[in-house]
């Protein structure tokens, strides 16, 4: 679970976490956007991809092309979501779950099934904003489908 991922990929399992990527966009304030995902066992790479892309197409005209990051808890580090992510060319920044504490005031929709499995009230959302950084906000709330969810988070910085 420690070793480190080459490419693009981030594998972290302490609670520090480095910055996603920082891009400047119209306007002059750098923006960092994390797209959360859960699923279930049964979603498959092209389920995710799907998702990413109409959770994408929700942003904010200004945020539209944004580089990105996926990100989601070391339960769900599963190989659809690898191949999802290459599909569509993004990196994976892979979460321990006690880096979602703190974002719950912030989830705007939970869910019973994550509860129940995983002990928080949302994997999407949670690991947007967590992956994001203190203070991001969510700019696409939880959308689903049968087997997966997205959310989409974003820290503007001066």
């Amino acid at each position: 679970m420690g070793e480190a991922v080459s490419g693009d990929e981030r594998r972290l399992t302490g609670a520090a976490l480095p910055p996603p990527d920082i891009v400047a966009p119209e306007g002059g304030r750098a923006v960092r956007l994390a797209i959360g995902l859960g699923f279930r066992k049964a979603a498959t790479a092209g389920i995710l991809a799907d998702l990413v892309v109409e959770a994408r197409a929700r942003l904010p005209a200004g945020l539209a092309g944004a580089p990105a990051v996926l990100a989601t808890i070391a339960e769900k580090d599963r190989p659809a979501l690898r191949d999802a992510a290459a599909a569509l060319g993004l990196p994976v920044l892979v979460l321990p779950k006690s880096a979602l504490a703190g974002t719950e005031d912030r989830i705007t929709v939970a869910s019973t099934a994550a509860r129940a499995c995983l002990g928080i009230p949302s994997v999407a959302e949670a690991s947007a904003l967590a992956a994001a950084g203190p203070g991001a906000r969510l700019v696409v709330a939880r959308i689903a489908s049968g087997t997966a969810t997205c959310a989409i988070a974003c820290l503007e910085e001066p």
